[in-house]
């Protein structure tokens, strides 16, 4: 296997060299390494480039997914569910709000009020501690600002940590890929914006959420 750009892998699909669409625009230097398994699935259209998404990497006998669009499909499905402890009180919500200078992945709504959300992905785990992000994100950082003016201006909000493996124990910044990213989160939560970070449970059949792991900041 081999990056053949910020969205795009070769893999080998039956013998032969196949060109795949990534859907994670993050480093996952530690996931596409040559000789490492994968799962693709089949996406055929004559309006794509490619034939196939890059959907799950074999590390070291850990089923890792690396479709970051998931993140916020199983927080959808978490919602819908009840799933999350710390958002149980919000019976309406919607997708792709706009807020300020960015849009955010979840709003949801109350009597009481509404609670804006935003669900980031996370591949990278070292010493079973899930880390994000993996590369310098100044979109991720204006996230978490964007967060906090929503807690400062009277309404309640939260980052998700949707790790897309199980073999994470706890959950931290990267702070030495990225001091910004690590210093937003920290301020946000001393802000009072929510933090919280789950694990996934990954098989071929599916894909579902996880336990609450701790968050160490």
């Amino acid at each position: 296997m081999a990056r053949v750009n910020r969205f795009a892998v070769l893999v080998d699909v039956r013998g032969k060299e196949t060109l795949a669409h990534l859907p994670n625009s993050g480093r996952l230097g530690e996931l596409l390494v040559p000789g490492a398994r994968v799962w693709v699935i089949p996406q055929p259209s004559e309006l794509r480039r490619t034939a196939w998404d890059l959907a799950l990497v074999d590390a070291g006998g850990e089923l890792v997914s690396v479709d970051s669009r998931m993140a916020n499909l199983l927080v959808a499905a978490g919602l819908a569910c009840g799933a999350f402890s710390e958002l149980c009180d919000y019976p309406v919500w919607r997708c792709e709000v706009r807020v300020g200078a960015s849009r955010l992945d979840f709003m949801l709504q109350s009597e009481s009020g509404s609670c804006f959300v935003e669900a980031k992905n996370v591949t990278l785990v070292q010493d079973r501690r899930a880390l994000f992000p993996d590369a310098p994100t100044l979109r991720g950082a204006r996230h978490l600002r964007e967060l906090t003016r929503c807690v400062l201006e009277g309404d309640r909000a939260a980052v998700l940590f949707i790790v897309q493996r199980g073999d994470a124990d706890s959950f931290s910044p990267n702070r030495p890929a990225d001091p910004p990213f690590a210093s937003a989160l920290e301020e946000a939560a001393a802000r009072g914006v929510v933090v919280a970070a789950y694990r996934s449970q990954i098989t071929l059949s599916g894909m579902r959420l996880g336990q609450p792991i701790p968050v160490y900041l």
